[in-house]
């Protein structure tokens, strides 16, 4: 513990930003070397800038890149960059009882290091943007101590790779983190080219249900997502998909929850074929749908 922080305290620093709303402070940690951090969407909200402390005294402006608040990240730019980045992991590979380590600046105390376990996975966090709203998927729940000003900081495994952005207290003993994996990636990978993240729409809206014993057998599936509803002219219903059909799979993955399909609906599926196989009158029906992006 004392050598992974050691390794990402001096990649680790406090934001603070001014905004109409007033002040506000979080923490962001360095993941290239030329002074991009990832920070959360929460921290920077309504902000184009302000400063960066890192915990060998250095002091210096930012401006924010980029904010994505369906995922609750955001990328900023230091403008003196000099902090060493830290590696980013791959959280799907984590397991409940491993041990974790928070880095970050809560309650303004600058530098200020937790441990604990991961204990719990596959949590799922809301996230709005306006009237739109998004569930974060796959939320690292830990009990390393987290308090005000945590968010934003570097969740790291017992190597020092980071896994996880420190995003919420839910309770006593109790936080939860964003995942670095796939998904978080490509969302970071955009919020640096491009500043936004853009997102596809399919037009349907669903529930998890089981699939008949024997579909489920076959497949090795237990779950579908019956749709409840289809939005008149939209890209689920031009392709021919019906009030009742059960989403077995889309583009090849299978689909049992509306997380699953919510993690295909990132930019590269905007305007490009997406087949669909069905479950209809216990009969398989594929169709070939065509997401729109999200306005």
């Amino acid at each position: 513990m004392t050598g992974v922080a050691a390794n990402l305290l001096p990649s680790v620093a406090a934001l603070a930003v001014r905004t109409p709303r007033g002040e506000g402070a979080g923490s962001a940690v360095t993941f290239t070397d030329d002074g991009f951090l990832l920070t959360n969407a929460h921290v920077v909200a309504g902000a184009s800038g302000g400063t960066a402390d890192f915990a060998d005294g250095t002091e210096t402006r930012f401006d924010v890149v980029g904010v994505d608040p369906l995922s609750d990240l955001a990328v900023v730019r230091v403008h003196n960059p000099g902090a060493p980045s830290a590696p980013l992991g791959d959280a799907d590979g984590l397991r409940i009882g491993q041990l974790v380590v928070a880095v970050g600046n809560p309650m303004g105390l600058a530098g200020s290091v937790t441990a604990g376990v991961v204990s719990g996975l596959g949590r799922s966090l809301p996230a709005r943007d306006g009237r739109r709203i998004r569930i974060i998927d796959n939320v690292i729940q830990t009990d390393a101590a987290l308090n005000p000003g945590n968010s934003g900081g570097a969740l790291a495994d017992s190597t020092g790779t980071v896994v996880g952005i420190n995003t919420a207290v839910a309770g006593y003993g109790l936080g939860l983190a964003v995942p670095v994996n796939r998904t978080t990636r490509h969302i970071i990978g955009e919020l640096v080219t491009s500043g936004r993240v853009r997102r596809a729409w399919l037009g349907v809206a669903g529930v998890p249900v089981p699939l008949p014993p024997p579909i489920a057998g076959r497949l090795g599936q237990r779950l579908g997502l019956r749709v409840v509803e289809v939005v008149p002219g939209s890209p689920a219903g031009i392709a021919g998909i019906y009030l009742g059909d059960i989403l077995v799979t889309a583009g090849g993955e299978p689909v049992q929850s509306v997380q699953a399909l919510q993690r295909l609906m990132l930019g590269p599926a905007i305007g490009t074929d997406l087949p669909i196989t069905v479950l209809r009158k216990n009969a398989f029906v594929d169709v070939v749908t065509v997401p729109a992006e999200l306005s």
